[in-house]
Parts: structure tokens; sequence; C-alpha cells
């Protein structure tokens, strides 16, 4: 009974006195003959409630809630028919105690139990080892998802500590070389050094608007590069023709993007002022398409044919190609002598 967690404490009662009963009847003066036929119809009777009560349990047992913990019928079925030989070899030895059936049918009966035994203890051991397999591998998921938390714990806290640095290194450029260059700037009776002080100031505040990762609106930025591009080109002669996109675009650029672009541009309109020979360049802006496009034509003398086919090897266009790929986009330059310059610079919004 406790093999098959069956608890029943007034049964178990019952059994323990029949221990302890049966062997003081047996001291009685009763005449051995009777001893025996009652032991015999004693052992019967109990064997057969043994019968019912295992065969009531499995019956139970077939409509336990969930399917693990519920006995086969087809094994239901075995049961009840092996218990039945056995039952019926009790029979035979009860009523035909000559005829030899007993014999034949007790050892068939006990030797099915005991290979179905065997068979349900197999099967339990199966679904015990895939239990167990089914218990590894949730226990891997549940580290593999521990370990994807706790990398993306640590790339948080790496950007955190990452962002705070820059921070606090854009605040030291902008308070301490800006301050001191500033000065120069106001200071400075060299005209050429007061221009280059002013550039490197303009740079420098560029760098710090990139360190603190603060995003830009599109149009905020197109404001800024034309009126930046026009006022360079003006000033070295050059007829600048800018064309943007229309006013109702609503897309922003990372702080990153925007000091790439920036500087791409400038590195664009420094090389048309000093290298192009040109009376006039266009500008033309368009963000369409999740792509935000920059194209820079110039009506000067173009790249000399000893850069040709190398016309990402001198002025500055490496670099740009160079920032481009870092934004995830491209640059591309195409001239050729006497028909100008054409710089397409395509980056993802």
């Amino acid at each position: 009974m406790r093999r098959l967690r069956r608890r029943d404490r007034r049964l178990h009662r019952v059994l323990l006195a029949q221990a302890l009963l049966f062997p003081v009847a047996l001291l009685l003066p009763v005449p051995t003959a009777r001893v025996e036929t009652f032991a015999l119809w004693w052992l019967g009777a109990q064997l057969l409630m043994a019968t019912a009560w295992h065969v009531w349990h499995l019956w139970q047992d077939m409509f336990l809630p969930t399917l693990e913990e519920r006995y086969p019928r087809q094994d239901f079925a075995v049961s009840c028919l092996l218990i039945g030989l056995g039952a019926l070899a009790v029979v035979a030895a009860w009523l035909l105690p000559d005829s030899g059936l007993a014999g034949i049918l007790a050892p068939l009966s006990l030797l099915g139990l005991g290979l179905q035994r065997v068979r349900e203890f197999a099967r339990a051991l199966t679904q015990s080892e895939l239990q167990v397999l089914q218990g590894e591998l949730h226990l891997q998921e549940r580290i593999a998802e521990l370990e994807r938390h706790f990398d993306q714990l640590a790339e948080a806290k790496l950007e955190q500590v990452t962002e705070r640095e820059r921070k606090r290194i854009a605040a030291d450029l902008h308070d301490d070389l800006g301050a001191k260059l500033l000065t120069i700037v106001h200071t400075s009776e060299s005209d050429r050094i007061s221009t280059l002080a002013r550039e490197a100031l303009e740079e420098m505040r560029l760098s710090v608007r990139g360190l603190t990762g603060k995003p830009v609106q599109l149009l905020d930025a197109l404001g800024d590069w034309r009126a930046e591009v026009v006022s360079r080109l003006a000033q070295a002669n050059i007829l600048a023709e800018w064309k943007s996109p229309a006013e109702d675009i609503e897309h922003t650029f990372p702080a990153r993007a925007y000091v790439q672009t920036t500087r791409i541009l400038r590195e664009s309109v420094s090389n048309i002022i000093k290298h192009s020979g040109a009376t006039h360049c266009v500008i033309g802006c368009s963000a369409q398409d999740g792509y935000f496009s920059v194209v820079i034509q110039d009506n000067g003398q173009g790249i000399p044919l000893e850069l040709e086919g190398r016309l990402d090897k001198g002025h500055g266009m490496a670099s740009m190609k160079a920032r481009a790929k870092q934004m995830h986009g491209q640059c591309l330059v195409e001239s050729g002598p006497g028909w100008g310059t054409v710089i397409r610079l395509t980056i993802p919004l």
C-alpha cells in the first residue's frame, strides 16, 4: 500500500491486528483440520479483497487530472486479466484440488504480473529520464536568459559610464579650451591668428556638440549648413545656389551624424575654394525613403588626370568617405578634367 502511495489508517490497523491475533489463535484448543480449513478460506478471502481493492484503485487512477498521473487503460485491462487468472487459480485450488489447474494458472498469473510491473518500471524510468532531460534543458534556457540579462545590464552600465565621461570631457573642453580660444580671438593683434583661433573654436564647439549626444532637428541642421556654406563660398567669390527640401519635414539627426555631415560639408567646401577654381556651386539636399542626400556640384576644373582612378587619395576625400561609412552611408566622388566635380553624400535617417 505504501508502494502504491495509498494511505488508509483504519486498514493499516486492521492488518496489524490480524498479524497479532492470528498467531495467538493457533494456540487455542481447536482441531488442526478446522484450523487449516479456516486458514485456507481466510487467505482466499483476503486475496480476493486485496484484488478488488487493487482493481478499484487502478480504476480511480485512470481518471486523475493530469495525463502523466493517469494509469493507462491498456495496462488496466491487462492487470484485470492477470488478477482474474490468479483468482481463478485460487478457486480451482478450492473446488478442484486434484485437477492441476491451480498449478498452471497461479504461476502464469504471477509471471504476467511480474512482467507487467517490470514494464511499468521501465516506462516510469523512461519518463523520469525524460523529465530530468527536460529539466536540464529548462535550466540551460534559464542560465542563457540570465547571461543575456547580465550582458544587457553590463552594456547599459557601460553606456551610462561612457555617456557620463563624454559629458565631462565636453564640459572641460567648453569651459577650459573654449575660454582660452575665445580670449585669443578677442585679444590677438594678428588677424591670421584670430581667424585660426575662431576656426578652432568652431571645431571645438562642433566636437562638444557631438559628445553631448543631443539630436538635432533636420531643418535646424539645414539652416546651419546653408548659412556656413553660402558664407564661405561668397567670401571666395563663388556663387552658391542652395536647394533645400520642403519645410514640413520632421526628421531628426543624431548628434554624431550631424557632426560628421558638417565636417564632410566643410571639407567639400574647402576643396572647392582651394583646388577647383570654380565660379558657381550648386548644393542640393533631399530627404526621402528614409535617407538624407546631399549633392555638391561645381563648375571648376575637376580633379587632375594624375589622380584619375585614385579620387579618394587626395584632397581629404578618404576622410570624407570614412566619415560617411561610420554613419552607414556612402560618399561618392565624380570628376573629370574640365567638367567640375560632383560629391554625392547619402546617409540613413
